[in-house]
């Protein structure tokens, strides 16, 4: 253990908030306050300062398990690493590479997805790699990508914020979900700017607002559109910006003025005066910005969600100009960059295209193996979970737990039981692991150094701060020791700084070009916002880019687009898009709308947090949120226990009566499994562009249940 306070980030959500862990006389570590950091400038939720609970082995793996007779039982490292070798081998034997598939997480380190991405390809030969961040802001991605030719969560540091003068939140509530990101919201309002969010829940954020719309889940479409009529109608739109900035105008102001503010209060159940209150907010002051998060996107129409929210920043210019644009809060911890570096299904580091042809010339280059060798796109990830057991026989699963956190969950936990084999790498015995064949234990965030990257773009650089325990191993040396005995003996370093100075070279000239960050640079720097290339990779034959040294530094792109978009003729795209509804609307069987979301005190799964005492005494178990008049319809009283019944299950909690919620609507958090699974509940129908299931909205119908 270090003598000193060790500085580093915290291991949840996507902030990735500055901290100092400062070893303590019991061996441990506890968190203390890192002011210098600006996101977060030493504050933290719960989640945070509790997180080194975590690092505890009265709650963490610390010794390989196997199989045997049924039952988990200790084993050696060799004993289990060659069991997952053997079962791979004979998987790849008797049913050729797709037979095997890899399921990573957005928790993992840019060094570790980089390397997971490469491991599937590389060693196993196969194209069934895909993360549980396709879950996450998948949507966003797609939209941006459509809209701007890149995609970054904020194309603006959070420090923006206070300095514009009104933001749309829509579907997103960082009081409970990234709590010190508040502050800045906070000072937007402070500033004189104005909030307005759009949620069918009355949040902790919503609280907040100026401004408070509550649509109909799955409606948020139809919502963007209606404010986009009212713009053209009220001669808001920047023609001057429009023609200078943007293509495809005409068939995305030809589809918005089909959804005029009557026909969008009886789709959505927001007020016709609330949307031209909305559209004042919003096109009044010089700078705005319009943020979403997994309310529009985790939908079926995600991706033409975002980009009717993309549209409505075009229309009135704001986007590549000072304290204005459109953003997304990504989710995860390291989101952003988990899916820059290949992890995704169709895509190489640096955020390259696995279908184009230079990008596999150039990552094949960097890996020295032949572009052809390379598989091409394979499954997202709900179809890749889908498959196992069918197409997929094996399964090698790292830092995910979608027993709980996959849509449609009680059948993927079949399809995981279906599989010939599945092996596990994961700090804590989740759910899914507790499936496994094999489970290997592996190192946790203060245990190893590696890099990750915020909603910001920022790529930060968490520090070690105590050795892992003995039996504990990281998934680079898991990764490394699996291609020696597949037959790669080269390829797999385990130390993260030689691993990221290969993934420089690798993202060199791609959408997502890290060539120009060093862990010299980041131990410096309080990050280093990507793009940023070395001096050859910004200057014309990028596909082709070397990585030179430090000699000419690239200071970082904290702002994007102020000068260009990212497309071919440096013009945003707008999308034509029309309103359409969820893929399963209420009806007499099922008659009300489920949605989901988090809690403050817990987090994703809640495989960790559920493990901290102080975390669950906050937030013990899953409940079911509902308005007066629903529950006296039910006749359900405030902690009755209540069944909530869709087409895939049936999942029972506690009543929580409010009217912060609307009376057709109810909802569930996700974090836990057994019979208040929310996700046993959600419908996993599919956006045809980003894959990404309609976890948002779905039809269920309420039961009373015998105490």
């Amino acid at each position: 253990m270090q003598n000193s306070a060790t500085p580093t980030h915290c291991p949840y959500c996507a902030l990735q908030c500055g901290m100092n862990l400062t070893p303590v006389p019991d061996g441990g570590v506890e968190v203390t306050e890192r002011a210098d950091f600006p996101v977060n400038r030493g504050a933290l939720c719960g989640k945070g300062r509790t997180a080194p609970q975590v690092l505890s082995s009265r709650v963490r793996l610390t010794s390989p398990l196997v199989r045997s007779e049924g039952k988990l039982v200790p084993a050696t490292w060799d004993e289990a690493l060659d069991r997952i070798a053997g079962e791979l081998r004979r998987t790849r034997a008797e049913h050729g590479p797709d037979a095997c598939g890899v399921f990573g997480g957005g928790g993992l380190t840019n060094e570790k997805a980089y390397t997971l991405g490469k491991f599937a390809r590389v060693v196993l030969g196969t194209s069934q790699i895909d993360y549980n961040g396709r879950f996450c802001m998948s949507s966003a991605a797609a939209g941006g990508i459509k809209a701007f030719g890149l995609d970054r969560g904020l194309p603006f540091p959070l420090e923006d914020i206070p300095k514009t003068g009104c933001v749309i939140l829509v579907g997103s509530n960082p009081a409970e979900t990234m709590p010190p990101s508040m502050r800045f919201f906070n000072e937007l309002r402070e500033n004189g700017g104005t909030l307005v969010v759009i949620d069918p829940r009355r949040t902790r954020t919503a609280e907040q607002a100026d401004l408070h719309l509550m649509p109909r889940p799955g409606t948020d479409l139809a919502l963007a559109l209606g404010l986009l009529h009212l713009v053209v109608a009220e001669g808001r739109v920047d023609e001057a910006y429009v023609e200078e900035r943007t293509a495809g105008w005409e068939e995305a102001r030809a589809a918005a003025m089909a959804h005029w503010p009557e026909y969008v209060e009886r789709i959505t159940g927001v007020p016709v005066p609330q949307l031209r209150e909305t559209v004042r907010m919003f096109c009044e002051p010089e700078a705005a910005m319009v943020l979403t998060a997994r309310g529009p996107e985790q939908q079926s129409k995600g991706t033409d969600t975002v980009g009717a929210w993309i549209n409505l920043c075009l229309a009135t210019g704001r986007a590549g100009r000072p304290f204005s644009g459109y953003g997304c809060l990504t989710g995860q911890g390291n989101g952003q960059g988990g899916r820059e570096h290949g992890q995704k299904a169709d895509q190489l580091p640096g955020y390259r295209k696995l279908d184009d042809p230079a990008a596999r010339r150039h990552v094949a280059e960097v890996w020295g193996v032949d572009p052809d060798s390379l598989p091409g796109p394979g499954r997202s990830a709900y179809e890749l979970l889908d498959a196992l057991g069918v197409d997929i026989r094996s399964l090698l699963l790292m830092a995910s737990n979608p027993v709980v956190s996959a849509p449609r969950a009680a059948h993927i936990e079949e399809r995981i039981k279906s599989l010939d084999f599945l092996a596990v790498c994961d700090v804590v015995l989740s759910e899914t692991a507790e499936l496994a064949d094999v489970i290997l234990p592996v190192t946790q965030w203060a245990e190893e150094t590696g890099t990750t990257t915020n909603l910001e773009g920022r790529v930060l650089l968490r520090r070690q701060a105590i050795t892992p325990p003995e039996g504990v191993r990281s998934d680079l040396e898991v990764m490394r020791e699996l291609a020696d005995r597949l037959g790669v003996e080269k390829g797999f370093p385990t130390d993260p700084e030689e691993v990221f100075e290969e993934l420089r070279r690798a993202s060199a000239g791609g959408p997502a070009d890290y060539s120009g960050i060093t862990y010299r640079r980041l131990a410096e720097e309080n990050g280093v916002f990507w793009p940023c290339p070395t001096p050859e990779a910004s200057s014309g034959e990028r596909q082709e880019a070397e990585v030179r040294p430090e000699a000419e530094v690239h200071p970082g792109t904290p702002r994007l687009f102020l000068d260009r978009f990212a497309t071919p003729d440096g013009r945003a795209r707008f999308a034509p898009v029309s309103h359409r509804a969820a893929a399963e609307e209420p009806d007499d069987e099922y008659p009300v709308l489920l949605t989901t979301g988090r809690v403050v005190a817990q987090y994703q799964s809640g495989a960790q947090t559920r493990r901290v005492d102080e975390l669950n005494a906050a937030a013990p178990g899953p409940f079911v949120e509902l308005h007066p008049r629903l529950a006296a319809r039910l006749g359900a009283a405030e902690g009755d226990p209540v069944a909530v019944v869709s087409r895939r299950g049936r999942a029972v909690a506690p009543a929580r009566i409010t009217t912060g919620i609307r009376p057709d609507t109810v909802f569930m958090p996700f974090h836990w499994p057994g019979e208040g699974r929310a996700n046993t509940l959600t419908n996993p129908a599919l956006d045809p562009t980003s894959r990404m299931p309609e976890f948002k909205a779905c039809a269920v119908r309420l039961e009373t249940v015998e105490s």
